[in-house]
């Protein structure tokens, strides 16, 4: 079945994202449709930002598999931020924070030097309330944030720093996936993240990674980094206050500044948040949804829910600022 024999619309008349194509029988099996239609659905999702496929015969197991169609091997989720189980076949859940808290809005992997250029989702079963996937156009959060901003982000660039307690925050054991201090240390070197080992299991890293980059398809330059997830502001003006005189500066589970290693104000942290705010769009999740984004040109959050919420992910097309070049091989081929 063609792309022209699908229902196509915006389902947003205020914002490009998402872009949904609908199918009218239940029985159409995604991964079909979208083996047959990769290149077109490829330059869709590149003029739109994100697609959602609606209506479609689709499982945990397909859903894995559309990701493999149109992006190559399914990526694994190491030094990963948030936490979240994983499932066979590197197909994982949404992050597990309470259905009270909502996340901010923010790129995948944005804070390291390797990301997916395609994450997806499939709403296994939506929220009785709530729990919607926002999203915002990067460029549009990219103008807002202004000229000025984005330069100095460009220059200075953001430096990540992590400690690792027991009982505090997520461990290393569950970022790296691994209980070997060896293995550890073999990712680090192989990232340029710096670290230390300290008393009690404890472990301290930090890395310097982008403020800005390139979209290897579009050749856009947008703003792509985590700083305003990963300052000790996100947590809110009284948890901040705790943290700080928990831990100190020096010894937050995480945090973030420039890479030269100067605070960022949180005056500019907060122009940040408001342009995310300000471009946001949602929709309510219907059971069997997928959304496919591309993880530069769009950012994804959640909404605050009420009931049982199963959202799973899988990422996909490998993209590098250190080498470069990988998400164009992976869009070209086939």
């Amino acid at each position: 079945m063609g792309v022209s024999a699908i229902a196509q619309r915006s389902l947003n008349s205020e914002s490009r994202l998402p872009y949904l194509l609908e199918s009218t029988s239940s029985e159409t099996e995604l991964l079909s449709f979208v083996s047959e239609n990769r290149s077109k659905i490829l330059d869709l999702l590149l003029a739109s930002g994100a697609l959602l496929f609606r209506g479609f015969a689709v499982d945990r197991v397909t859903f894995g598999k559309v990701i493999d169609r149109l992006g190559g091997s399914r990526l694994e989720y190491l030094y990963r931020s948030t936490p979240r189980d994983t499932l066979p076949d590197r197909v994982y859940t949404s992050t597990q924070y309470p259905n009270k808290m909502e996340i901010p809005l923010h790129c995948e992997n944005a804070y390291q030097r390797d990301w997916p250029m395609q994450i997806a989702f499939f709403c296994e079963q939506p929220a009785a309330k709530g729990g919607e996937t926002p999203l915002a156009d990067v460029a549009h959060v990219t103008r807002r944030v202004g000229d000025d901003l984005l330069e100095r982000f460009r220059r200075r660039r953001v430096r990540y720093v992590r400690n690792f307690r027991e009982n505090i925050d997520l461990s290393w054991s569950d970022v790296f996936q691994t209980h070997s201090r060896e293995e550890v240390e073999r990712y680090c070197d192989g990232h340029d993240i710096q670290y230390a080992w300290g008393p009690g299991n404890a472990l301290r890293t930090e890395q310097t990674c982008h403020g800005t980059a390139i979209h290897p398809l579009l050749g856009k330059e947008l703003w792509f980094n985590q700083a305003h997830l990963f300052h000790v502001s996100s947590m809110g003006r009284e948890a901040e206050r705790v943290m700080l005189d928990l831990f100190g500066v020096d010894g937050l589970p995480r945090h973030a500044c420039y890479g030269d290693g100067q605070a960022i104000s949180i005056e500019d942290l907060e122009l940040v948040r408001s342009a995310f705010k300000s471009e946001a769009t949602a929709f309510p999740w219907q059971a069997r949804d997928v959304l496919l984004v591309d993880n530069m040109q769009v950012a994804h959050g959640r909404r605050p829910y009420v009931g049982d919420r199963r959202v799973l992910v899988a990422m996909g097309c490998p993209h590098s600022s250190m080498t470069g070049g990988r998400a164009t091989i992976a869009r070209q081929s086939g």
